[in-house]
């Protein structure tokens, strides 16, 4: 399909610059299968949720993978010091990342970049800005300088407009995050709060957790024409036994599965086989999900508003359909909703699901 048909128009104010709070006071646009459009807020899940639905979590936790430094003076000449931005993206190994840096033109292979009290030295370049980083610790040592030097990672459409701050170490941090090693947020999960837990569970809905490092290859635009010449970031995930085996029950009592954001969806499309049964297993996904792909699992999903023509904006209109969403999207913008990662929410059913 081309690329264009994703697009639309997004006035600027709608972009959320901080989240909704509490957070689950954001508001939640509700695409019914057949393609109804009802304004609700998150608060609303616990009734518009069926009792014995399957929401699935993923538990991976931000680490701060901003990172402020400067390139010290080459002593061949060349300038001297430099300051350089990176976000992290990819871990290669315990002492590597990869990593997206700016000015990537201030930078050579050999040179050294300093951040705080840990250092990196450029093993490799690529285009678009991206470059191998290699550290002078491993492992936890690196984790924690890491952690002592960077900042929350925010998407470029938020942190274009303001700094990163405080406020956005716990806001762009899911409630229940447990496993360390994403570079962004799984957003639709950070309207979530004990006490939306604890009434969901009371009206019958069940939970279930996998993990997928979220990379920032997730905001990288859809630089062709045609989605066929799109190639997606790998991000490592795992689907637990426990999980594989509260999916596969589901699917067997005719209960809903409903992915809380593209991630977990992704995790449990990439591991199911043509009956809708999924394996417990761990690896790497570059499932790129466009109109006319046939889900296995998934009967609806909680996600926030995506950009337009993202890969993100893609999968939910091949679950909903490319004119449900372009037409929910408009009724979003006229409605003021919030948008991307500290907006606000939606729950879109899967076109043609029976008894939606």
């Amino acid at each position: 399909m081309r690329v264009s048909d994703f697009d639309f128009e997004l006035p600027e104010e709608l972009i959320a610059l901080r989240p909704a709070r509490p957070r689950d006071s954001a508001r939640l646009l509700h695409v019914c299968a057949a393609g109804g459009l009802h304004d609700r807020a998150v608060l609303d899940l616990p009734a518009i949720l069926r009792p014995g639905d399957l929401l699935v979590l993923n538990d991976t936790r931000v680490i701060p993978a901003a990172l402020t430094g400067r390139r010290p003076a080459r002593a061949e000449g060349g300038g001297g010091d430099a300051k350089i931005t990176v976000n992290l993206h990819r871990r290669e190994a315990p002492d590597a990342w990869r990593a997206f840096v700016k000015p990537a033109k201030r930078l050579r292979v050999g040179d050294r970049v300093v951040f705080g009290g840990v250092e990196a030295q450029v093993k490799g370049k690529e285009e678009g800005g991206e470059a191998l980083l290699l550290f002078d610790r491993a492992g936890a040592a690196l984790d924690a300088a890491i952690r002592a030097a960077g900042a929350p990672p925010l998407p470029p459409y938020i942190a274009g407009r303001r700094a990163p701050d405080a406020g956005d170490a716990s806001d762009y941090q899911t409630v229940f995050a447990d496993r360390e090693g994403s570079v962004a947020a799984p957003t639709a999960g950070l309207h979530f709060t004990e006490r939306l837990f604890a009434a969901l569970a009371e009206s019958g809905v069940r939970t279930a957790r996998v993990t997928l490092h979220v990379g920032a290859g997730t905001f990288l635009p859809v630089k062709g024409e045609d989605t066929a010449d799109h190639r997606m970031h790998a991000e490592w995930f795992e689907l637990g036994e426990a999980a594989a085996q509260a999916v596969n029950a589901a699917r067997a009592e005719g209960r809903r599965v409903i992915p809380v954001g593209t991630t977990a969806l992704r995790t449990l499309e990439s591991c199911a086989d043509a009956a809708g049964r999924v394996q417990a297993r761990a690896g790497e996904t570059d499932i790129f999900i466009t109109p006319g792909y046939r889900f296995r699992v998934t009967d609806a999903l909680l996600t926030n508003f995506h950009l337009p023509r993202s890969t993100l904006f893609m999968l939910v209109s091949a679950l909903a359909g490319l004119a449900v969403m372009k037409r929910a999207y408009v009724h979003a913008i006229e409605n003021k909703y919030r948008f991307y990662s500290y907006g606000d929410a939606c729950l879109i059913e899967k076109a043609g699901t029976p008894g939606a």
